[in-house]
Protein backbone atom coordinates (compact mmCIF):
# COMPACT_ATOMS: atom_id res chain seq x y z
CA UNK A 1 0.00 0.00 0.00
CA UNK A 2 1.56 3.55 -0.46
CA UNK A 3 1.11 6.32 2.08
CA UNK A 4 -2.48 7.26 1.41
CA UNK A 5 -3.23 4.31 3.36
CA UNK A 6 -4.31 6.14 6.39
CA UNK A 7 -6.95 8.17 4.69
CA UNK A 8 -8.33 5.13 2.55
CA UNK A 9 -11.85 3.94 4.01
CA UNK A 10 -11.23 0.47 4.73
CA UNK A 11 -13.79 -2.14 4.89
CA UNK A 12 -14.45 -4.49 8.00
CA UNK A 13 -13.20 -8.02 6.88
CA UNK A 14 -16.76 -9.34 8.78
CA UNK A 15 -19.40 -6.96 7.22
CA UNK A 16 -22.87 -8.48 7.76
CA UNK A 17 -24.77 -5.74 7.36
CA UNK A 18 -23.81 -1.64 6.29
CA UNK A 19 -20.35 -1.77 5.49
CA UNK A 20 -17.45 -1.08 8.37
CA UNK A 21 -14.79 1.55 7.26
CA UNK A 22 -11.99 0.48 9.98
CA UNK A 23 -8.58 2.55 10.43
CA UNK A 24 -6.09 0.25 10.33
CA UNK A 25 -4.85 -0.54 13.65
CA UNK A 26 -1.77 1.66 13.94
CA UNK A 27 -3.84 5.01 12.78
CA UNK A 28 -5.52 7.45 14.71
CA UNK A 29 -8.49 8.97 13.49
CA UNK A 30 -8.17 12.59 13.88
CA UNK A 31 -6.07 15.44 13.27
CA UNK A 32 -6.96 17.68 16.58
CA UNK A 33 -3.96 17.08 18.81
CA UNK A 34 -3.19 20.49 17.78
CA UNK A 35 -6.50 21.89 19.06
CA UNK A 36 -6.26 20.05 22.21
CA UNK A 37 -3.22 21.70 23.26
CA UNK A 38 -5.20 25.00 22.70
CA UNK A 39 -8.35 23.85 24.45
CA UNK A 40 -4.98 22.63 27.23
CA UNK A 41 -4.15 26.71 26.62
CA UNK A 42 -7.24 27.81 26.79
CA UNK A 43 -8.40 25.95 30.12
CA UNK A 44 -4.63 27.12 31.57
CA UNK A 45 -4.22 30.58 30.52
CA UNK A 46 -5.72 32.17 33.98
CA UNK A 47 -4.01 29.24 35.66
CA UNK A 48 -1.14 30.41 34.36
CA UNK A 49 -1.90 34.21 34.56
CA UNK A 50 -2.78 34.21 38.24
CA UNK A 51 -0.96 31.06 39.75
CA UNK A 52 1.98 29.78 38.11
CA UNK A 53 3.43 33.52 37.53
CA UNK A 54 6.86 33.61 39.34
CA UNK A 55 6.44 35.89 42.37
CA UNK A 56 9.54 37.64 42.08
CA UNK A 57 9.00 38.55 38.81
CA UNK A 58 9.16 42.17 37.55
CA UNK A 59 7.09 43.64 35.12
CA UNK A 60 7.10 43.08 31.65
CA UNK A 61 9.11 46.00 30.11
CA UNK A 62 8.19 47.83 27.14
CA UNK A 63 11.68 46.89 25.51
CA UNK A 64 11.67 43.59 25.64
CA UNK A 65 8.66 42.95 23.41
CA UNK A 66 9.94 45.13 21.04
CA UNK A 67 13.32 43.57 20.89
CA UNK A 68 11.78 40.48 19.66
CA UNK A 69 9.03 41.69 17.44
CA UNK A 70 9.42 42.32 13.88
CA UNK A 71 7.37 45.46 12.42
CA UNK A 72 6.16 43.04 9.48
CA UNK A 73 5.22 40.40 11.02
CA UNK A 74 4.46 40.52 14.67
CA UNK A 75 4.99 37.11 15.99
CA UNK A 76 1.18 35.06 16.89
CA UNK A 77 -0.38 34.84 20.01
CA UNK A 78 1.03 38.43 21.12
CA UNK A 79 2.33 39.14 25.03
CA UNK A 80 3.20 35.96 27.27
CA UNK A 81 2.36 35.54 30.48
CA UNK A 82 5.90 36.16 32.41
CA UNK A 83 7.05 32.89 34.00
CA UNK A 84 10.01 30.90 33.67
CA UNK A 85 9.38 27.42 32.04
CA UNK A 86 11.12 24.23 32.39
CA UNK A 87 13.25 22.63 29.51
CA UNK A 88 11.54 21.20 26.52
CA UNK A 89 12.31 17.95 27.43
CA UNK A 90 10.91 18.22 31.07
CA UNK A 91 7.81 20.24 30.44
CA UNK A 92 5.27 17.45 30.78
CA UNK A 93 4.70 17.70 34.11
CA UNK A 94 3.64 21.33 34.25
CA UNK A 95 1.25 20.44 31.26
CA UNK A 96 -0.11 17.97 33.01
CA UNK A 97 -0.90 19.34 36.19
CA UNK A 98 -2.25 22.58 34.92
CA UNK A 99 -4.65 21.11 32.42
CA UNK A 100 -5.74 18.12 34.96
CA UNK A 101 -6.64 20.97 37.65
CA UNK A 102 -8.93 23.23 35.03
CA UNK A 103 -10.63 20.49 32.62
CA UNK A 104 -12.15 17.29 32.71
CA UNK A 105 -12.44 16.78 28.69
CA UNK A 106 -12.40 13.37 27.57
CA UNK A 107 -10.62 14.58 24.87
CA UNK A 108 -7.86 16.20 26.74
CA UNK A 109 -7.55 13.65 29.31
CA UNK A 110 -7.20 10.78 26.57
CA UNK A 111 -4.22 13.29 25.52
CA UNK A 112 -2.50 14.39 28.51
CA UNK A 113 -0.96 10.29 28.71
CA UNK A 114 1.10 11.00 25.85
CA UNK A 115 5.36 11.63 26.07
CA UNK A 116 6.75 14.57 25.02
CA UNK A 117 3.60 16.39 24.41
CA UNK A 118 5.21 19.76 23.45
CA UNK A 119 6.98 17.74 20.86
CA UNK A 120 4.10 15.88 19.67
CA UNK A 121 1.70 19.41 19.12
CA UNK A 122 4.99 20.89 17.08
CA UNK A 123 4.89 17.32 15.09
CA UNK A 124 1.22 17.07 14.47
CA UNK A 125 1.37 21.17 13.58
CA UNK A 126 4.23 20.43 10.86
CA UNK A 127 2.37 17.60 9.36
CA UNK A 128 -0.85 19.60 8.57
CA UNK A 129 1.08 22.19 7.39
CA UNK A 130 3.16 19.96 4.81
CA UNK A 131 0.10 17.84 3.82
CA UNK A 132 0.61 14.54 5.54
CA UNK A 133 -1.95 13.49 8.03
CA UNK A 134 -0.35 13.32 11.65
CA UNK A 135 -2.78 9.89 12.43
CA UNK A 136 0.30 7.54 13.86
CA UNK A 137 0.94 10.74 16.09
CA UNK A 138 -2.30 10.37 17.84
CA UNK A 139 -3.32 7.50 18.30
CA UNK A 140 -4.46 7.88 21.99
CA UNK A 141 -7.57 9.65 20.44
CA UNK A 142 -8.59 6.99 17.76
CA UNK A 143 -12.53 6.26 18.34
CA UNK A 144 -13.38 2.54 19.89
CA UNK A 145 -16.51 2.87 17.29
CA UNK A 146 -15.44 1.35 13.65
CA UNK A 147 -16.38 3.40 10.91
CA UNK A 148 -18.83 2.33 8.64
CA UNK A 149 -20.73 2.88 5.32
CA UNK A 150 -23.98 2.26 3.67
CA UNK A 151 -24.86 1.06 -0.05
CA UNK A 152 -28.25 2.98 -1.55
CA UNK A 153 -29.13 4.22 -5.13
CA UNK A 154 -26.65 2.31 -6.27
CA UNK A 155 -23.81 3.41 -4.87
CA UNK A 156 -21.67 3.67 -0.84
CA UNK A 157 -21.60 6.41 1.11
CA UNK A 158 -20.44 7.12 4.49
CA UNK A 159 -22.77 6.08 7.39
CA UNK A 160 -24.07 9.28 9.16
CA UNK A 161 -23.68 7.09 12.86
CA UNK A 162 -19.98 7.30 11.89
CA UNK A 163 -19.82 10.33 12.70
CA UNK A 164 -21.05 10.01 16.37
CA UNK A 165 -17.57 9.45 17.33
CA UNK A 166 -16.16 12.37 16.92
CA UNK A 167 -18.81 14.36 19.20
CA UNK A 168 -16.14 14.90 21.99
CA UNK A 169 -13.64 16.18 20.17
CA UNK A 170 -15.79 18.29 18.38
CA UNK A 171 -17.84 19.47 21.50
CA UNK A 172 -13.82 20.31 23.02
CA UNK A 173 -13.16 22.32 20.46
CA UNK A 174 -15.86 24.15 20.28
CA UNK A 175 -15.64 24.95 24.09
CA UNK A 176 -12.09 26.74 24.08
CA UNK A 177 -11.76 30.65 25.06
CA UNK A 178 -9.76 31.40 21.60
CA UNK A 179 -8.21 34.73 23.27
CA UNK A 180 -6.69 31.97 26.30
CA UNK A 181 -5.33 29.91 23.63
CA UNK A 182 -3.55 32.31 22.11
CA UNK A 183 -2.51 33.28 25.28
CA UNK A 184 -0.64 30.32 26.43
CA UNK A 185 0.68 29.68 23.03
CA UNK A 186 2.92 32.79 23.39
CA UNK A 187 3.49 31.26 27.02
CA UNK A 188 5.01 28.25 25.43
CA UNK A 189 6.21 29.57 22.94
CA UNK A 190 9.91 29.54 23.57
CA UNK A 191 10.02 25.46 24.31
CA UNK A 192 7.53 25.02 20.97
CA UNK A 193 10.55 26.95 19.07
CA UNK A 194 13.24 24.10 20.52
CA UNK A 195 10.83 21.55 19.28
CA UNK A 196 10.67 23.06 16.14
CA UNK A 197 14.41 23.39 15.15
CA UNK A 198 14.89 19.74 17.05
CA UNK A 199 12.67 18.73 13.96
CA UNK A 200 15.28 20.61 11.35
CA UNK A 201 12.19 22.52 10.09
CA UNK A 202 13.25 26.31 8.44
CA UNK A 203 11.95 29.58 9.67
CA UNK A 204 9.75 30.19 12.63
CA UNK A 205 7.09 27.91 14.20
CA UNK A 206 4.34 30.58 13.88
CA UNK A 207 4.72 30.46 10.00
CA UNK A 208 4.34 26.32 10.26
CA UNK A 209 1.32 27.10 12.84
CA UNK A 210 -0.36 29.35 10.03
CA UNK A 211 0.29 27.33 7.45
CA UNK A 212 -1.56 24.20 9.35
CA UNK A 213 -4.38 26.67 10.13
CA UNK A 214 -4.79 27.51 6.43
CA UNK A 215 -4.93 24.15 5.62
CA UNK A 216 -7.36 23.17 7.62
CA UNK A 217 -9.80 26.09 6.95
CA UNK A 218 -8.97 25.26 3.62
CA UNK A 219 -11.00 21.91 3.66
CA UNK A 220 -14.13 22.44 1.80
CA UNK A 221 -18.12 22.57 2.97
CA UNK A 222 -19.33 18.87 2.51
CA UNK A 223 -23.22 17.78 3.20
CA UNK A 224 -22.67 14.11 3.69
CA UNK A 225 -23.89 13.16 0.74
CA UNK A 226 -20.59 11.97 -1.00
CA UNK A 227 -20.17 8.97 -3.04
CA UNK A 228 -16.99 6.81 -2.09
CA UNK A 229 -15.70 4.49 -4.70
CA UNK A 230 -13.44 1.43 -3.92
CA UNK A 231 -9.92 2.06 -3.62
CA UNK A 232 -7.41 -1.01 -3.11
CA UNK A 233 -8.53 -2.67 -0.07
CA UNK A 234 -10.73 0.18 0.86
CA UNK A 235 -12.54 3.31 -0.18
CA UNK A 236 -11.98 6.77 -1.51
CA UNK A 237 -14.03 9.85 -2.28
CA UNK A 238 -15.50 9.34 -6.04
CA UNK A 239 -15.32 13.39 -6.48
CA UNK A 240 -11.35 14.09 -7.66
CA UNK A 241 -12.02 17.54 -5.73
CA UNK A 242 -12.15 15.38 -2.42
CA UNK A 243 -9.10 12.57 -3.38
CA UNK A 244 -6.71 15.35 -3.84
CA UNK A 245 -7.49 16.87 -0.66
CA UNK A 246 -4.29 17.15 1.79
CA UNK A 247 -4.06 13.77 4.00
CA UNK A 248 -5.05 16.25 6.80
CA UNK A 249 -7.92 17.69 5.13
CA UNK A 250 -9.71 14.26 4.11
CA UNK A 251 -8.55 12.80 7.72
CA UNK A 252 -10.64 16.00 9.02
CA UNK A 253 -13.63 15.61 6.19
CA UNK A 254 -14.25 11.89 7.77
CA UNK A 255 -15.59 14.18 10.73
CA UNK A 256 -18.24 14.69 9.49
CA UNK A 257 -20.54 17.73 7.76
CA UNK A 258 -21.15 19.21 11.29
CA UNK A 259 -18.18 18.32 13.42
CA UNK A 260 -15.98 20.50 10.06
CA UNK A 261 -18.22 23.47 10.56
CA UNK A 262 -17.90 24.04 14.44
CA UNK A 263 -14.31 22.91 14.13
CA UNK A 264 -13.07 25.40 11.64
CA UNK A 265 -15.40 28.02 13.36
CA UNK A 266 -13.61 27.62 16.03
CA UNK A 267 -9.91 27.40 14.23
CA UNK A 268 -10.80 30.78 12.70
CA UNK A 269 -11.45 32.30 16.07
CA UNK A 270 -8.16 31.07 17.40
CA UNK A 271 -6.06 32.18 14.33
CA UNK A 272 -7.73 35.94 14.69
CA UNK A 273 -6.60 35.81 18.16
CA UNK A 274 -3.37 34.41 17.35
CA UNK A 275 -3.15 37.58 15.35
CA UNK A 276 -3.31 36.23 11.93
CA UNK A 277 -4.71 38.74 9.61
CA UNK A 278 -8.18 37.44 8.21
CA UNK A 279 -7.53 38.37 5.09
CA UNK A 280 -4.24 35.38 5.38
CA UNK A 281 -7.66 33.04 5.93
CA UNK A 282 -9.94 31.23 3.69
CA UNK A 283 -13.69 32.28 3.54
CA UNK A 284 -15.64 29.36 5.84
Amino acid sequence: MSDFQDLDLRRSSTETGPSELEPPPRRASSVWVAVVLLIAAACAAAYYAFVWRQPSAPAPTAAAPAAAASPASPPLGGTATPMTLPPLDASDTLVRTLVQALTESPAVMAWLPTNGLIRNFTVVVSNIAEGPTPAKHLKVLKPAAPFRIVARDGGMFVDPRSYDRYTTIADAVASVDAGGAAKLYATLKPRIEDAHRDLGAPGSFDQTLERAIVVLLGTPAVDGSERLKQKGIGYGYADERLESLTAAQKQLLRMGPRHVRVIKAKLRDIAIALGIPSSHLPAL
